[in-house]
């Protein structure tokens, strides 16, 4: 009998524990802190092209104004004999054909123009020594009175300014600045550029 109440207060004892326990907060599990995103690096933007380091040739420059051109003829000249003028250069070879057809064109316009303001001049990078005879050749062929002379490497290379190929025409105004330059030959077209490339520059200046 003496037992019972202890076996009693146990068992009270055992619940009222049992009663906290159930009755307690579990404190929730926390994640580490994640890092900030990171915003997407700005691209660096794209390198623009700067200013040529050497652009179109636009003046023909004092010097070479000043060389000295062989002439076909055996004379020499300057193309700063023709200060103050409108000249024509046109680069061309004795194996070119489209220089060939190109060259009646240009024939009639100089003839057009003759007593004017106006140059003609007729240029041959081929090499004096081993081609005279084949230039000799083409222009006993070909009726071309321009004033005719042999650009050497130098001179030709800077006329030519990068297009390698003839024939190539040039229209300097009388203080030698380019006004117009092209290469090729267009059939029945040639001529006609030639002839309002003169009347721009001789109505401008």
């Amino acid at each position: 009998m003496i037992k019972t109440p202890l076996l009693i207060l146990f068992a009270a004892a055992l619940g009222a524990t049992a009663l906290a326990q159930s009755g307690r907060k579990v404190a929730p599990t926390r994640s580490a802190p994640s890092a900030p995103i990171q915003p997407p690096t700005t691209p660096e933007p794209e390198p623009t092209s700067g200013p040529a380091v050497s652009g179109p040739l636009l003046t023909l420059p004092e010097s070479v104004r000043e060389r000295e051109i062989k002439g076909l003829n055996n004379t020499s000249f300057h193309l700063s004999d023709f200060k103050g003028q409108v000249v024509v250069i046109n680069l061309w070879a004795s194996w070119c054909g489209p220089c060939r057809r190109e060259v009646p064109e240009y024939e009639k316009v100089r003839k057009a123009y003759a007593g004017r303001n106006v140059e003609f001049v007729g240029l041959t990078a081929e090499d004096p020594r081993t081609s005279s005879e084949r230039v000799s050749k083409f222009l006993r062929e070909v009726s071309f009175g321009f004033r005719l002379g042999w650009a050497d490497r130098d001179l030709a290379r800077l006329l030519m300014d990068g297009k390698g190929a003839v024939p190539q025409t040039l229209v300097l105004d009388g203080d030698g600045r380019i006004v117009q330059h092209w290469s090729g030959y267009s059939t029945g077209q040639s001529g006609s550029r030639l002839k309002q490339a003169i009347e721009g520059t001789l109505n401008t200046h």
